[in-house]
Order: C-alpha cells, then sequence, then structure tokens
C-alpha cells in the first residue's frame, strides 16, 4: 500500500523506505544490499553514534558552522538516540562497508529526520540534511572509528571493569574464609605438597587484580579519537578547532578523559589500539577459564571425584540421572571465554587490515570486541555472584586426602635425604599406608619428630623442616643420624 512507504532521494535517486522509518535513503539501500547475518549493533555502539553526532553539533555551533536552532534540534535528537530511545531505528547488519559508512549514515539520517521533528518539520523532506548538517565537519572515516573507541571505552570503564572488581572481591573473601583449610597442592594433576585452598584462592583473586590492571593500562590508547580527521586524516573541510571542541564535548557526556589522536593518519588506517585492548581482554577471559576449570575439579564428585569444594545447587543437573548437580555456572565461563577466544582472532585479523589510508574492517572489530567486553562483563558478574560466593570447603575430605598424600614425604628431605624419603613414598604407596606411619616404621624418626616434620600447616609455609627444628629431641636426632 502506498501508504505504507514514503519515497526517499539521495545521489543515487528515489527509493521507497517504511513510512514509519526514521532512516533514509542510504540506510534502505543498506538494508537491502547486505541481508548477511541479521546481527546489527547493540546499545553501546548506536549510544557512541549517539555522542559523536552530538558533539559534533555541539562543537559546529559554537564555531558558528551549522545556524544554531538546527544544531540545537539535532543535540535534542541526538540525545534521543543516546538514550536509547531509536535502537530499533538501527537496522543495518554489522558485515556491510568495511568503512561503516552505511551505520553512519543510518545514525545522520534518523538523527536528522527526528531534528526535524522537533523543528516541527516533516520528516523525508532533509529540514535538517543528513550530510550537511549532521554530518557537517565529519566522514564516516573518523566518525566509526570515533564510535569504536567511545563504545570500547565506556565498555570497558563502565561495565567490564567494575564486574571484575566485584569477582575479585568474592575472590578475596573467599581465600580469607578458607585460609585454614589445608588441603593436598596438585601440580600435573598429581598429588603434590600441602596448601590451603585460601593460598589457592590467593592466587585466584591476584589474577584477577592482573588481569584489571592490564585493562586498565590498554584504556590509555583508547582514549584518543580519531574525530577530525574527515576521509584520510587530513581535516578536509573541518574547521582547525573542531577536534579538540568535539573531543571536549565527548569527554563531558561520557565521564571519560578523550583526547583528539596523535595521528589522525594512524587512527584511521589503523586499529592497533582496539586489537591490543582486545587482547588483554581475551586474556582475562583465559583467567575465568582457568579459575573456572580449577573449582570444576575440586568440587568433583561429590564422591567419586576430589570434592574438596562443595559448589551451589544452581539447577538440577541431568534429565535422566536424578540428584545430579553439575557445574553449570563454571562451564557458562568455559564457553565465553572459547568464544572471546574467536573475538580475539577476528579483532587481531581485522585490525591487521586494511589498505594505504584506511582500515576496512571496522563494523566486524567493534562487534566483537562490544561482544567480548559484554560477554566478559556479564559472565564474571554471574560467576561471582552464584558460584564463587556460594562455594563451601569440604574440610574432611581435605584431611583426609592430606593424610593419606605421598607428597608429604618432601618434607623429609631435610631430615632423611632424598633416596631414603622416596623409598618411603614407594612402600607407604605398595602398602596402602600413610607416610608417617612408614617413616616411623623404618626407624628414620620417633612419632614426636615425625609430627613436627610432616605437619601439614607448617609445609604451606615458606621454611625448611628438619633437624635443626627446635622441637627435635635428642633421640630424634640419634636416631636420623645413626639411619643416615
Amino acid at each position: 500500500m502506498a501508504d505504507d512507504y514514503r519515497v526517499e532521494r539521495d545521489s543515487l535517486g528515489e527509493i521507497q523506505v517504511p513510512a514509519d522509518a526514521y532512516w533514509g535513503a542510504q540506510t534502505q539501500r543498506a538494508i537491502e544490499n547486505f541481508p548477511l547475518s541479521g546481527i546489527t549493533f547493540g546499545r553501546r555502539f548506536i549510544r557512541a553514534l549517539g555522542i559523536v553526532k552530538k558533539a559534533a553539533a555541539q562543537a559546529n555551533r559554537d564555531l558558528d558552522l551549522i545556524d544554531a536552532d538546527t544544531a540545537d534540534a539535532i543535540v535534542a535528537a541526538a540525545d534521543e538516540v543516546i538514550a536509547g530511545e531509536f535502537d530499533d531505528q538501527f537496522p543495518v547488519d554489522i558485515f556491510q562497508t568495511g568503512s561503516g559508512t552505511s551505520s553512519n549514515m543510518n545514525a545522520n539520517e534518523v538523527i536528522a529526520n527526528r531534528a526535524a521533528e522537533i523543528l516541527d518539520k516533516s520528516i523525508g523532506e532533509r529540514a535538517v540534511h543528513p550530510n550537511d548538517d549532521v554530518n557537517f565537519g565529519q566522514s564516516s572515516n573518523d566518525v566509526i572509528p570515533t564510535a569504536m573507541h567511545i563504545a570500547a571505552d565506556e565498555a570497558v570503564t563502565k561495565d567490564l571493569l567494575p564486574a571484575l572488581d566485584t569477582l575479585e572481591s568474592e575472590l578475596a573473601s573467599q581465600a580469607e574464609a578458607f585460609d585454614d583449610v589445608i588441603k593436598t597442592g596438585r601440580t600435573h594433576l598429581q598429588d603434590a605438597t600441602p596448601i590451603s585452598l585460601g593460598q589457592e584462592f590467593d592466587g585466584y583473586k591476584t589474577q584477577i587484580q592482573k588481569g584489571i590492571s592490564r585493562v586498565e593500562t590498554v584504556t590509555d590508547h583508547l582514549s584518543e579519537l580519531a574525530l577530525g580527521g574527515t576521509a584520510v586524516g587530513t581535516g578536509l573541510n573541518t574547521h582547525p578547532e573542531f577536534p579538540t571542541r568535539a573531543t571536549e564535548y565527548i569527554s563531558t557526556e561520557t565521564t571519560i578523559s578523550f583526547q583528539p589522536a596523535d595521528s589522525h593518519f594512524e587512527a584511521q588506517a589503523a586499529h592497533d589500539a582496539m586489537s591490543e585492548a582486545h587482547g588483554a581482554l581475551r586474556t582475562v577471559a583465559g583467567s575465568l577459564n582457568k579459575i573456572a576449570n580449577d573449582l570444576r575439579l575440586l568440587a568433583s564428585g561429590p564422591r567419586n571425584g576430589l570434592g574438596e569444594i562443595d559448589q551451589p545447587e544452581n539447577q538440577p543437573g541431568s534429565s535422566i540421572m536424578p540428584g545430579k548437580i553439575n557445574p553449570v555456572i563454571a562451564e557458562a565461563v568455559n564457553q565465553a571465554h572459547k568464544q572471546v577466544v574467536g573475538n580475539d582472532a577476528a579483532v587481531a585479523a581485522g585490525a591487521a587490515e586494511g589498505q594505504i589510508d584506511l582500515n576496512l574492517y571496522k563494523p566486524v572489530i567493534a562487534h566483537n570486541f562490544l561482544q567480548s567486553a559484554m560477554l566478559l562483563s556479564n559472565t564474571s558478574t554471574v560467576f561471582a555472584e552464584r558460584f564463587i560466593a556460594k562455594l563451601d570447603a569440604n574440610e574432611a575430605v581435605c584431611e583426609t586426602q592430606v593424610d593419606q598424600s605421598l607428597a608429604l614425604v618432601t618434607a623429609l628431605n631435610p631430615t632423611i635425604g632424598y633416596d631414603k624419603a622416596s623409598k618411603v613414598a614407594k612402600k607407604a604407596l605398595k602398602e596402602d599406608a600413610t607416610v608417617r606411619d612408614v617413616v616411623i616404621e623404618q626407624g628414620y624418626l620417633s612419632p614426636a619428630k615425625a609430627d613436627t616434620v610432616l605437619n601439614p600447616e607448617t609445609m604451606t609455609h615458606r621454611g625448611i623442616l628438619g633437624e635443626s627444628d627446635d622441637q627435635a629431641d635428642d633421640d630424634d636426632t640419634e636416631d636420623t643420624t645413626d639411619e643416615q
């Protein structure tokens, strides 16, 4: 029906646009040209586009380059885009022109038509022009990388880092709670010398702390904005003060300190900052994956596995085995890691491409980065609140396994030597006996000295256990000397 659409025009001619759409001709062409994935930009990137357009209008108004009423209408329309009121008006597929021109024009057309409404004009009549007004002093080649950095920096600063803080806090809390729980250490998945459960969780906490530091470090390069470089970085058709003024407005809007790029040529031709930053995200994802895998192993069982920690009962684990509980949250963390690794490959490959003065992988770089940031933010929060915080130590199992551990012989080395300690371990394994029982039976140590040297809690601290121990009595020393 004729009422279902309106006719809009661009440099290629007329095209039908849905009557209720705020987008225009170029967006409609992109919809028809790129029916590839059905994946469109999300909230963070659309918000960033609105921020760029608002800041540009404010700067151009200050510089008397756009009529004040028009600029104010653009600012008001951009505010609505920033707030998420027009997210459904951004239908362009991620897989589009590599500069992101279609998404830039999508923003220009939506904001131009909404600004026209604000000025009591009709949409589609270009009372506010998408190119001459909304895009004044800009190019897709500097708008899209600017939006990429704004969206990435906001996603990291406002979503990911707070989520990682939550996770670090829960791990620190459990490290303290489990400090007195002594368990068997494991290297190569084999029994090793004792460690406290709290010490293991302190390691996890430190992993996240260092991940936070890595992410904070890479935001320095994300804070550089390409805006003002226009087509190839030269700033053609842009006022000399435009980059600084617009960037100041962006900083105010986001409460993040941004500055114009050191080199607009680098900022548009390469996206090394995005690749570097995503590398930090990939590293954090690896930390989460390692922690999740460890906790799955420690909670395995509950009767025929390690069973050193009790996992939360988040949901039934099986459709056929009644009562089975699986580490579903940890498994989701593992899967998120795999997605982030895949995204990292896409970001790294895209950032390494592009020819001469423009990188042509902007949309796919932006999409994959923002998906990783969102995924890690949500995963970290859920992991912290629905798994880490609800873990309990199975102290009885930990104590039993420590008593049975053959790795306790390590503490015997300074007292009876490596060779005799090795014989103790082999005899204990063969006879299914404890190290303590065998070392006493063989006459290497008295019961009192064995209790001192083989104290699991003492083994969790730096030091050498042996003949110099103050608690060793004369008989102990004499027995040991005779044997040696």
